[in-house]
C-alpha cells in the first residue's frame, strides 16, 4: 500500500470504518468459532468468558465500526457540509482499533484502563456528529445521538461490572446495547428504505401506488423502539420491556408492509434492506413474547442480531459505499450473496435454539455462513475502500 492509498482510506467514514467493520465481524465470529470448534480448550488472552468477548465485540466493535462509518458519510450530507479531515478519521479509527486491541488482551491490563480505552471512541463520534448536525438542526437527525448515548451507556454498563464495580450489571449492558442499534435500525431503516424503494419506483416510471409512510406509525415504531433499550439499561420489570418491545415490533412490521417490499425482488441492493428491516422488527416481537414466556430470548436476540442489525448493516454499508465512491446502485453478485447467506445465518442460529441436538452444528454453519458472507463483501468492496472514486453522481445516505 502506498501513501496514496492510505491517505484515501481516510478520506470518509465509509472508506475505513466499513471496511473495519467487514473485518471486525470476520475476525470476532471466526475466533468465536475456532473456540467453539475446540470444545473450550483454545485460551483467549481476554480477561472475560469467550462468550462475553464474541457478545461484546460485536455489538461494540462491529456495531460501533458500522455506525461511525454510516454517520459520518451521511451527516455531511444532510448539512451539506465539507468532509472531515484525513487525521480526524485517522485518529478515530485508531481509537476503535485500541478499544478491540484492549479489550483482546484485556486479561494482562488493568480492566479500568480498559474500560477507559474502550469508551473514549464513541463520545468523540458523537461530539463531532453533534457539531455537524448543528449546522442544520433537525429533531428527526438529532434523535440519533440520543440513541448513540443509550447505545453508549450499555457499555458503560459492561465495563463497570468487568472493572469489579458493579454486579450484574454487564448482561443489562450487553442487552441494551443490541437492543439500542436495534433502535437505530427502525430510525435509520425507517428512512431510507421507502426512500430508496420509492426514488428507484420513479427511476422506473412507476407514479402511482408508491411506498407510503405515515408519520403517526414512524413516531409508533421509534419510540417504543428507543425505550427498550432505557428499559433494559434501567433494569425495569420484563412486563414493561415486552410491551413496548411488541409495539415497536408490531409498528414496525405494519411499516414495512407499506414499502412494497415485494416490488424490489429484482434489485438485491433494495430488497435486502426490506428484510432486514422486517426481521429486525420481528426481533423485537420475539423479545417482547419472550419476557411473558413464549418463545426463546435467546432466539429473539439472535434475530435481531443477525437478521436485524448484521443484515441492515450490511446492506447500508455496501449500497453507501458504492454510490458515494460513484459506482452504480447495482450490488456485486458476491456481495447479493452476502445479502442471502446473513439471513440465512439468522435462521440456522434460531433453529440449533429451538432445536438442543442440533445446538453445536447449528452455531459452527451460522458462524461459517456470517464469515463467509462478510468475506464477500469486504473481498468485493476492497477496491472501493482504497480505490479513487471513479466518477460523480447524486448521493444520498
Amino acid at each position: 500500500m502506498t501513501a496514496s492509498d492510505w491517505k484515501r482510506l481516510f478520506s470518509a467514514g465509509y472508506r475505513v470504518f466499513f471496511l473495519l467493520a467487514g473485518l471486525c465481524a470476520i475476525w470476532v465470529i471466526l475466533v468465536w468459532e475456532i473456540w467453539q470448534a475446540s470444545f473450550g480448550a483454545l485460551s483467549l488472552p481476554t480477561a472475560q468468558p469467550p462468550h462475553l468477548w464474541h457478545a461484546h465485540e460485536m455489538i461494540f466493535g462491529y456495531g460501533a465500526a458500522a455506525i461511525a462509518g454510516f454517520l459520518l458519510t451521511a451527516a455531511p450530507s444532510w448539512t451539506k457540509s465539507g468532509p472531515e479531515p484525513t487525521s480526524f478519521f485517522a485518529v478515530t479509527s485508531g481509537l476503535w482499533l485500541a478499544g478491540r486491541l484492549a479489550i483482546w488482551w484485556s486479561g494482562s491490563l488493568p480492566l479500568t484502563l480498559v474500560a477507559i480505552i474502550d469508551l473514549l471512541f464513541l463520545p468523540i463520534l458523537a461530539g463531532r456528529i453533534l457539531q455537524t448536525l448543528l449546522k442544520r438542526p433537525k429533531p428527526q437527525q438529532l434523535i440519533l445521538l440520543v440513541a448513540i448515548l443509550v447505545f453508549w451507556s450499555g457499555n458503560v454498563l459492561v465495563h463497570l461490572e468487568w472493572a469489579g464495580l458493579t454486579q450484574d450489571t454487564a448482561d443489562q449492558g450487553m442487552r441494551g446495547g443490541l437492543a439500542a442499534l436495534c433502535a437505530l435500525i427502525v430510525i435509520l431503516g425507517g428512512r431510507v428504505t421507502p426512500a430508496f424503494t420509492r426514488n428507484a419506483m420513479l427511476r422506473a416510471g412507476r407514479e402511482e401506488n408508491l411506498p407510503s409512510n405515515p408519520t403517526p406509525l414512524a413516531v409508533a415504531s421509534i419510540a417504543p423502539a428507543l425505550l427498550v433499550p432505557l428499559a433494559l439499561l434501567m433494569g425495569a420489570p420484563n412486563w414493561a420491556m415486552g410491551i413496548v418491545a411488541l409495539v415497536a415490533g408490531c409498528a414496525a412490521l405494519v411499516r414495512v408492509g407499506l414499502w412494497h417490499g415485494a416490488w424490489t425482488l429484482r434489485q438485491p441492493i433494495l430488497w435486502t434492506l426490506h428484510l432486514s428491516y422486517a426481521l429486525n422488527a420481528l426481533g423485537f416481537v420475539m423479545l417482547g413474547l419472550a419476557a411473558f414466556d413464549i418463545g426463546s430470548e435467546i432466539a429473539a436476540l439472535h434475530v435481531l442480531g443477525i437478521g436485524g442489525v448484521g443484515g441492515m448493516t450490511l446492506s447500508v454499508m455496501s449500497r453507501a459505499a458504492l454510490g458515494h465512491s460513484g459506482r452504480d446502485l447495482i450490488a456485486p453478485k458476491p456481495v447479493a450473496v452476502a445479502y442471502i447467506l446473513v439471513p440465512l445465518a439468522a435462521l440456522v442460529r434460531v433453529a440449533a435454539t429451538i432445536w438442543p441436538d442440533l445446538y453445536m452444528a447449528g452455531i459452527l454453519i451460522s458462524g461459517a455462513l456470517w464469515i463467509v458472507a462478510f468475506a464477500l463483501y469486504t473481498i468485493a468492496l476492497w477496491p472501493i475502500f482504497w480505490g479513487e472514486r471513479i466518477k460523480k453522481q447524486p448521493v444520498s445516505a
